[in-house]
């Protein structure tokens, strides 16, 4: 070991994940001591809070000792307890660093970070060294190895000690040759309900460059007993759940209350569970019905919950198990618009048919593109954001929905909107506000409580460097592009 402690830092490699680590060691006449393993420090530096739960131990007796290279389905944290090691570490994950190594000497002062799918070696070179390593998944005689052969001549590790006059086991000797390898798969980004508004920009926004899983409830039901074991969640790495039961005043009927529940509430509160045991960061969205617009001011993310209605009561439900799950993003938005059936369109339609509606102007709030809420949570995701809950709405001032269906019509009018012919007469003016009581009194069936305020405050999620889109700017292009 170097003379006197060092100070606790971790280097990059050129293997993406795999971290050294300079430890610090304290001695005197007694011995030494060190911190091997410290959560809070070394998360704080940078160390994926990668959950272990299972310490193994290697003896070894002899110099020259040598054991890999072995890619196991979990991340490791390995040290020395005594003596000391070269260790060699291969890329075998697919992806452009297929193949890339990354050596160095271990000892009681040095540990290293191996993340799932980088295989581990190493060669003792003193007496007596005990190789120390956590792991975050219990051992399991059923569990799926990459393993490269010791010599394998195209990564060509430089052992300090000859392989021909190592000790090397007979099964080592026989693993398989670089070319001959499988690459361990990159553990998957899930997007549930992924044929929804929310779930088709999602795959738009991440189909490029993530390894995406499109899961709906045709493949797999999330409000089902047995979703624990319906799906092999050890190889997911992010859950998006874009899926939820929507129809608020349905939800207000002994049915509809039932299912709002089941999608909003039971299956998150599931997927909480998966996620806390599989380590997986789960995003889940929220919505604005959890509280009762009564405040006069935007909500922040502290807000204490207020629903009014079945629909909010479930969604809020579902927000507070989700904020269970240890590596977890609350996305609360409002007033969402995609693809199919929506507000927007509707307006459109009927301007185009010529006819002059009635609309509420007594709820306000900001409308959100899918788009716009699909690049939000790619960058909470992407730049390892703290977790937690995060408004996330168009920005720009607030309306009614009265207001938006003016804005709707004016570029209706104005020919901006493709496959849409103006009528004469019809413009922004055609719109008549009324209040929600007179919008709903005629209606026969139940009807949710809406919240009159659903402006949101965005000042937690800007402070993470997103900025959203004006929602008219937002209007426009998406109005252009029909």
């Amino acid at each position: 070991m170097a003379d006197g402690p060092k100070q606790l830092t971790s280097t990059e490699t050129a293997i993406p994940g795999l971290t050294l680590w300079d430890l610090p060691v304290h001695g005197d006449s007694r011995g030494w001591f060190k911190e091997n393993w410290q959560r809070e420090k070394m998360t704080a530096l940078g160390l994926p809070d990668f959950g272990p739960v299972q310490n193994n131990i290697s003896f070894n007796a002899t110099v020259g000792t040598t054991r890999g290279i072995h890619a196991e389905p979990w991340d490791k944290w390995v040290s020395v307890a005594t003596g000391r090691i070269f260790g060699a570490w291969v890329d075998l994950r697919e992806g452009p660093t297929f193949g890339a190594v990354v050596t160095a000497e271990i000892d009681p002062s040095r540990a290293v970070f191996v993340p799932r799918g980088v295989g581990n070696a190493f060669q003792t070179l003193e007496e007596g060294t005990a190789y120390s390593y956590l792991v975050n998944a219990h051992w399991s005689p059923d569990a799926e190895y990459a393993l490269l052969n010791l010599a394998d001549e195209t990564v060509a590790v430089p052992w300090p000690i000859p392989l021909d006059q190592a000790e090397v086991s007979d099964k080592d000797k026989g693993h398989p040759r670089l070319d001959a390898i499988t690459p361990v798969r990159q553990r998957r980004t899930v997007i549930i309900g992924s044929k929804g508004q929310l779930g088709r920009a999602l795959e738009a926004e991440l189909a490029h460059d993530h390894v995406l899983d499109l899961v709906d409830r045709e493949e797999l039901d999330i409000s089902s007993p047995t979703l624990a074991t319906d799906y092999p969640w050890h190889e997911v790495n992010v859950i998006l759940n874009a899926a939820a039961y929507t129809a608020v005043d349905v939800a207000e009927t002994p049915e509809g209350r039932a299912d709002a529940w089941a999608a909003n509430a039971s299956a998150p509160a599931a997927l909480a569970r998966i996620a806390a045991e599989h380590r997986i960061t789960l995003v889940h969205v929220s919505s604005d019905y959890v509280f009762d617009g009564s405040s006069t001011m935007p909500y922040t993310e502290g807000e204490p919950f207020a629903p009014l209605g079945v629909y909010g009561q479930s969604k809020a439900a579902g927000d507070i198990a989700v904020a269970g799950a240890p590596k977890h993003y609350i996305v609360r938005t409002s007033w969402v618009i995609g693809d199919g059936k929506n507000f927007v369109r509707t307006m459109a339609g009927l301007a185009g048919r010529g006819v002059a509606p009635s609309v509420v102007d007594d709820q306000v709030g900001r409308l959100t593109f899918t788009a716009d809420l699909a690049r939000g949570i790619r960058h909470l995701v992407e730049t390892a954001a703290p977790y937690g809950t995060y408004n996330l709405t168009g920005s720009g001032e607030p309306a009614s929905w009265a207001t938006v269906a003016s804005e709707v019509y004016d570029l209706v009018a104005a020919g901006s909107v493709p496959g849409v012919t103006a009528v004469d007469g019809i413009a922004g003016s055609s719109v008549t506000p009324v209040s929600t009581v007179e919008y709903f009194a005629s209606a026969t069936v139940p009807v949710a409580p809406r919240p009159a305020n659903s402006v949101l405050d965005m000042a937690k999620i800007e402070a993470t460097g997103f900025i959203a889109r004006d929602w008219r700017d937002s209007l426009q292009a998406y109005l252009l592009a029909e």
